[in-house]
């Protein structure tokens, strides 16, 4: 292996772990905004406050460090990804400012309207985002990203079927592992109320992230049947583990079962995405670049890899450290009066 092989995978794994946390921190995003009206959902908004509050900028440093690495690394495919593709891209990043400045706008607003309406926003930026950026991923799987300046169209490389079907995939999976986690986390917290209202929730959406799913390997089998045979063939076993742990995370969440949940769920989205890395491989841009004709300077590709080696000693623990108080509650900010006190509002389905 190479060491521009070496970075590649590295790309992967920050895809990997951007899925375990941001993509659920969206998820988290989506049940918000489908909590219901300010009564209704009043329980449900105190729970989603209290879980990502204290991580949910940590959860998205792994977005940062996909960019950077991947310009750094591999700046002919990042430019020609970012001038295709930059319609979706751009919306992403308004999806991004939406979600983020509006989460603490709704927190801190005077008038109970103006926070609403920022609820309003923060949960249109949380699906906003993910359907983007899976429909930009679409458009590179189905190999309408050419390598060169906007080589491709700007339209048509992401507004197809595959692209569509992809980014749905990335809000329903972001959907599904949000209420996954936040079934533990009601479990956590002893609130057996919500913790059967997310699991209702992870039932049906774990079965319209199999349907989009479904649908976005039909329609990529249209779009590139190369690409569909590398999935199908190179991918295969890694595509079946990925469907196993999911299926077995839906089935221990329909038996009302939480331990190991969650490791269940991350098994099987880290399964998937490792299916697409293995499936695209020895390609940046299918099937028009590859990994060695995309490359930076090979002092660059060995430099990354050092600064990944710091990242271990250094960002890594940090997380680690932040994740763990945050599962002991000693991070929270907004203590869960309303639902300790009895009062979870209507959580009807």
């Amino acid at each position: 292996m190479t060491a521009a092989d070496a970075v590649a995978v590295l790309v992967v794994l920050a895809v990997t772990l951007y899925a375990w946390s941001g993509l659920a921190d969206y998820g988290a995003g989506f049940w918000d905004l489908w909590a219901g009206g300010r009564e209704r959902g009043a329980a449900v908004r105190s729970m989603i406050d209290a879980v990502i509050t204290p991580v949910w900028e940590a959860n998205h440093v792994w977005l940062v460090y996909l960019l950077v690495l991947t310009w750094t690394a591999f700046g002919t495919a990042f430019a020609s990804a970012m001038t295709t593709l930059y319609i979706p891209l751009m919306l992403a990043a308004l999806g991004i400012v939406l979600r983020g400045a509006n989460f603490a706008l709704r927190k801190d607003a005077a008038r109970a309207g103006r926070r609403h309406v920022a609820g309003v926003l923060f949960g249109l930026g949380a699906v906003l985002t993910p359907f983007c950026l899976g429909a930009a991923l679409g458009g590179i799987i189905a190999g309408r990203v050419p390598p060169g300046n906007a080589a491709g169209n700007e339209v048509t490389s992401w507004w197809n079927p595959t692209s569509i079907l992809v980014g749905l995939l990335a809000v329903a999976m972001g959907a599904f592992l949000a209420a996954v986690y936040l079934i533990a986390e009601a479990h956590r917290r002893g609130l057996p109320v919500l913790r059967e209202y997310f699991r209702r929730r992870a039932l049906w959406t774990g079965v319209v992230a199999l349907l989009c799913g479904i649908g976005a390997l039909v329609a990529l089998r249209g779009d590139s049947p190369e690409m569909f045979d590398r999935f199908t063939t190179r991918g295969g076993v890694l595509l079946v583990a990925g469907a196993v742990l999911l299926a077995l995370t839906f089935m221990r969440a329909a038996r009302g079962g939480v331990r190991g949940l969650r490791l269940l769920a991350a098994g099987g989205v880290a399964a998937l995405v490792w299916a697409w890395g293995v499936a695209q491989y020895p390609y940046l841009l299918p099937f028009g670049l590859t990994i060695a004709d995309g490359a930076g300077a090979a002092i660059t590709q060995k430099w990354m890899l050092a600064w990944f080696g710091v990242a271990l000693v250094t960002l890594v623990p940090a997380l680690v450290t932040l994740y763990v108080l945050d599962q002991r509650g000693e991070l929270g900010e907004d203590p869960l009066t309303s639902l300790e006190a009895g009062e979870p509002g209507d959580l009807r389905p």
